[in-house]
C-alpha cells in the first residue's frame, strides 16, 4: 500500500504538469502549422497563417503574429469544433473579407453553432467586416430572413415550422 506521502508526491508533481500546461505562453511563430490560423498570441495579437512559395514554386507556410489586437482573448487555439462550425479550415491564410462574397460562407458564419459559439471567430469577421462597411449582425439578420422565406417557398406556402408537411391532395 503507497503511503500518504508517497500519494502527495505523485498528486503534487502531476498537478504542477497541469498548471504549468495551462499557463504556457502561445508565441504564434512557435505554433504548428494545424493550430496557427484563428489563434491568438499571449500578447493578444491574432496569428496569421502566410504562404510562402520558394525559387522551384514550392509552397511553405509560416505562423506569424499580426498586428491585430484582439482585447478580451489573449492566448487562445480556436477549437476544431468552431473552425467545422463556422465553415472554415485551418489552412486558412491572411486575413480577408473576400468569404463574405459566398452565401454558403455566410450561412455558416450566420449559423448558430458558429455565430452564438465561436466569439473569437466572429470577432475577426465582424472586425473584417467593418473594415468594408458591412454590418455582421445585418449580414446575419438577412441571412436567417433569406432562409425563413427559403423555407416557406419550398414548403409551398405551409407553415415555415412544418417543412416537410404533406402536400395537398389533388383536386379531381
Amino acid at each position: 500500500m503507497a503511503s500518504p506521502t508517497k500519494f502527495s508526491l505523485v498528486l503534487f508533481f502531476a498537478c504542477s504538469l497541469f498548471i504549468q500546461g495551462t499557463l504556457a505562453e502561445v508565441i504564434c511563430e512557435n505554433l504548428p502549422m494545424n493550430m496557427c490560423a484563428f489563434a491568438i498570441a499571449s500578447s493578444g495579437k491574432r496569428c496569421v497563417l502566410e504562404n510562402n512559395k520558394n525559387a522551384r514554386g514550392e509552397t511553405s507556410f509560416t505562423c506569424k503574429t499580426s498586428e491585430v489586437v484582439v482585447e478580451r482573448l489573449s492566448g487562445y487555439l480556436e477549437t476544431d469544433q468552431c473552425v467545422n462550425a463556422c465553415g472554415l479550415h485551418r489552412e486558412f491564410t491572411g486575413q480577408s473579407s473576400d468569404a463574405f462574397i459566398s452565401s454558403e460562407f455566410a450561412a455558416h458564419l450566420c449559423s448558430p453553432a458558429c455565430y452564438q459559439n465561436c466569439p473569437n471567430i466572429v470577432d475577426l469577421f465582424l472586425n473584417l467586416a467593418a473594415g468594408e462597411g458591412v454590418s455582421l449582425p445585418s449580414l446575419c439578420q438577412n441571412q436567417k430572413e433569406n432562409h425563413r422565406a427559403m423555407l416557406t417557398i419550398l414548403s409551398n406556402g405551409s407553415p415555415v415550422g412544418s417543412p416537410l408537411a404533406a402536400p395537398a391532395p389533388a383536386s379531381l
